[in-house]
């Protein structure tokens, strides 16, 4: 491939993925409930949730259901339902007194949760479809081969920005320790803000064209 192309390729792939976006709001409100050990692995979770969508493109599975207006409905409401089940199960936790002296739980959970909350995304499989296939280069070798390394590079940096973010969202939290009801009011607006994310996502209009 073209390093010319390639470096125009990272450049954007980086903006994109430090502007704030649906994937970063989730993995902080994740981490402001949960702490940084459940906001690290929501965010290798919807790293490997994106890797989906990167290998479905790939052999031309997204683009199916992209082009199919009851598979791209199905596939919204199945993602918009769960983040919103998750929302709703975040703030009735965040009523529970926690010792906070402990280290967090609920890692496992929160990857797999991950992976599912970014494999539903039909959002995720439409950037994809559209971003990448402007660097594809057919003269370069095996376009579905360009594809996956060009998404995988997405992703990696996309997962980063995540990282950061937690990071962040973790110190916020720590600072919220000593309130307990100032922490409980950040888990509940954490839950609330994810299940806003599901309600924006079943709102979302399958793409025209790409």
């Amino acid at each position: 491939m073209d390093p010319a192309n390639l470096t125009l390729f990272a450049v954007a792939a980086l903006a994109i993925a430090v502007s704030p976006g649906p994937g970063i709001f989730y993995v902080a409100a994740r981490t402001l409930a949960g702490g940084r050990r459940e906001g690290l692995a929501s965010s290798f979770g919807t790293g490997l949730g994106g890797l989906v969508h990167v290998a479905a493109g790939a052999i031309g599975v997204s683009a199916l259901v992209l082009a199919s207006a009851e598979a791209f409905a199905l596939l919204k409401i199945a993602g918009a339902a769960y983040l919103v089940w998750l929302g709703i199960k975040t703030m009735r936790e965040a009523r529970i007194d926690i010792d906070m002296r402990a280290e967090p739980t609920g890692a496992r959970r929160a990857f797999r949760e991950g992976i599912v909350v970014e494999a539903l995304n039909p959002k995720t499989a439409a950037f994809f479809l559209a971003f990448l296939p402007q660097f594809v280069d057919p003269a370069a070798g095996p376009v579905w081969l360009q594809f996956l390394l060009l998404g995988l590079v997405s992703v990696i940096l996309n997962t980063a920005a995540d990282v950061v973010v937690v990071v962040v969202a973790s110190r916020a939290r720590s600072m919220a320790v000593a309130r307990p009801s100032l922490l409980r009011r950040l888990r509940q607006g954490a839950g609330l803000a994810i299940s806003s994310l599901g309600v924006a996502l079943l709102f979302t209009r399958r793409p025209v064209s790409l």
